[in-house]
């Protein structure tokens, strides 16, 4: 397959935010649009302090730079992957064997005992103690990301017709992660056969991802080819995941990616990455919106966001 020089759209929230009725409309259908071709867009004026970031990514090499044995303490099985440390190669793409040659921390949400959304088995956050200020700046950068998706979600939902807030309660009190990625020089850990992040469509709502600190990201085109893509400082890049895929009954499609090895030894050097995973409550049902239900593609029958999460995640290799 060859490889193709298009890019994935870019958008201004801050115009779906507060900008002049043309310009909310342009966002909508340019960001709908682009799921819809892409399954990607690239967002600027998202509001996400530039400095959070920063620090964020400061507290992330911190921790990843810590030896294996005090990293792998914060390796809580029973989790499955939901918090904290998951180690190296563990995770392998859906239909893959090896593992991908990454490391990642899993930051979730808190919800107090008693509150309604709150699963009786709800996984509770882990914090590194070698690095004091990485519960205070991930909790900070999970709030802002989150409530960033929740304006996008409206604008997907304008986009479909549909009441403003139809994808944004599902979203409401969800089981929406951040994972914080290392991918550590081949040349220090590699398995043989393995990619960085082997191509995979996300299992979720959209995933915001925050500026990467190299490249390697790469998503398949309807075409067949490989697109880079640049994830730049003070834009998100955007992507549609499989639930957002089931309710949308494939109008906005979850679009395969990967995360490429460096290509020459020259680029073998460690890359972080931040994407924030947006998920339903845990008892919202999967179901195909009726505006894109036809006889000849009725859709497919719903599931909890729980139980499809769930299936999903023996798929890649994090329960059993």
């Amino acid at each position: 397959m060859s490889r193709t020089t298009r890019r994935i759209p870019l958008v201004n929230l801050s115009h779906y935010r507060s900008g002049s009725p043309e310009e909310r409309a342009r966002f909508v259908r340019v960001f709908g649009d682009a799921l819809k071709e892409f399954g990607f867009v690239s967002v600027e004026g998202h509001g996400i302090d530039d400095g959070l970031i920063r620090r964020t990514y400061a507290d992330v090499a911190a921790f990843f730079n810590l030896p294996d044995q005090v990293k792998h303490r914060y390796h809580v099985a029973e989790l499955g992957g939901q918090r904290g440390y998951t180690p190296f190669g563990k995770e392998h793409a859906k239909n893959r064997t090896v593992g991908d040659l990454k490391e990642f921390w899993h930051v979730g949400r808190d919800l107090p005992e008693g509150h309604p959304r709150r699963p009786d088995s709800a996984a509770h956050n882990v914090w590194p103690e070698e690095v004091p200020s990485f519960r205070t700046h991930t909790l900070e950068l999970f709030r802002a990301l989150d409530e960033a998706a929740a304006v996008m979600l409206q604008a997907t939902a304008e986009y479909f017709g549909i009441p403003l807030n139809t994808f944004s309660d599902m979203a409401q009190d969800g089981t929406s992660v951040l994972r914080v990625i290392h991918y550590p020089p081949l040349k220090e850990k590699f398995i043989p056969g393995a990619v960085r992040a082997a191509e995979h469509e996300d299992i979720n709502l959209l995933t915001l991802l925050c500026e990467g600190t190299a490249s390697g990201l790469e998503l398949l085109t309807r075409d067949g080819e490989w697109l880079p893509v640049d994830t730049l400082r003070g834009q998100i890049v955007v992507d549609s995941g499989d639930m957002m895929s089931r309710i949308t009954n494939g109008v906005i499609p979850a679009t395969t990616h990967r995360v490429v090895n460096p290509p020459s030894a020259a680029e073998d050097n460690t890359r972080y990455s931040m994407p924030f995973f947006v998920h339903p409550y845990p008892e919202c049902m999967l179901a195909p919106l009726e505006s894109t239900v036809t006889p000849e593609k009725p859709g497919q029958p719903p599931i909890t966001a729980d139980a499809f999460l769930k299936q999903r995640l023996r798929e890649i290799g994090l329960i059993k």
